[in-house]
């Protein structure tokens, strides 16, 4: 469990703040579920969410609190998620989390002095601003992937496209959804239903509120550019197939005539003519050779291919 007493900037503390002084509390979900309360959360402990428990990004307004759960769709580098659930009090905000995922962020608050104004609202917004900062350089490297599959069509190389595709749509896609539900996230903190925050942080809330409609729209134009990117993929696997269907049919009919020479002479009619003519064959092998390049000559004149 980690205290921080919230000031112009975030102090570490060894214990739990005066009940009138703003601070943060880290803890995790079986530290949360060992406690009944905490100093100056002695009624509203119980409405924390604990971060096992997160699967989306939500807000939800009671009479003295807010409390929600965040997730991101991306992982820390031990692979585990980065997810965690919330409440903000008057003088308290809780921070439930298992993956010692935000205890970088605010010991980066304490050593870059970042400034949280003495209030909960204010060090949350700043807390998610830093969340989100680096965002819009995720979405670029995935926009830069998907501009280096373009490539590929564009040079011929679709081997291995399809499963580089689809885990980028699906990054896109969780990114959309990620935005979606933090811009209802944001709403919710900006409504001030509980009555929390200050104007100024109402506002910074708007701010942030705006910032996270932005992430939304690129992340939306991306996904539309995944589709446009396995549009083009699709289109040249569809003109392969018909260069490919396109030979077969020149081949085709090249030797159709052919088939039908050999049906007539398979037949071995006593009367037919070139029978027991000694140069019968010899003309067959050259009429099947003239129909051939008669039939190549067409073809070329025709652009047939």
């Amino acid at each position: 469990m980690h205290w921080y007493a919230i000031g112009p900037t975030l102090t570490p503390l060894e214990r739990a703040p005066a009940a009138e002084t703003p601070g943060v509390v880290l803890l995790t979900s079986q530290e949360l579920s060992q406690l009944s309360a905490l100093p100056g959360l002695e009624e509203t402990l119980s409405h924390t969410p604990a971060a096992r428990d997160v699967r989306v990004c939500k807000a939800e307004v009671r009479p003295d609190c807010l409390s929600g759960t965040i997730l991101f769709p991306k992982s820390d580098r031990g692979g585990g998620r980065l997810a965690f659930g919330w409440l903000l009090a008057r003088n308290r905000a809780v921070l439930v989390d298992d993956g010692d995922f935000l205890l970088p962020y605010l010991r980066r608050m304490d050593k870059e002095r970042y400034p949280v104004g003495g209030g909960v609202g204010r060090f949350f917004y700043g807390l998610l601003s830093m969340l989100t900062a680096k965002d819009l350089r995720r979405l670029e490297e995935i926009e830069d992937q998907a501009e280096g599959l373009e490539d590929r069509v564009l040079g011929g190389e679709l081997e291995g496209f399809s499963q580089a595709m689809t885990q980028l749509r699906k990054r896109a896609m969780a990114w959309f959804r990620c935005y979606s539900q933090l811009d209802d996230v944001a709403g919710r903190l900006r409504e001030n239903e509980a009555g929390l925050f200050s104007p100024e942080e109402e506002r910074l809330f708007r701010l942030y509120e705006e910032r996270v409609i932005r992430l939304r729209e690129e992340s939306q134009l991306l996904r539309e550019y995944c589709l446009q990117v396995q549009t083009m993929f699709q289109a040249e696997i569809d003109l392969r197939q018909n260069r490919t269907m396109k030979i077969l049919t020149v081949v085709t009919t090249i030797f159709l005539p052919l088939s039908l020479l050999a049906g007539w002479y398979g037949m071995n009619f006593t009367g037919m003519p070139e029978l027991t003519w000694k140069y019968g064959y010899p003309a067959a092998i050259a009429v099947s050779v003239g129909i051939v390049i008669l039939s190549l000559w067409i073809c070329k004149k025709k652009k047939f291919w």
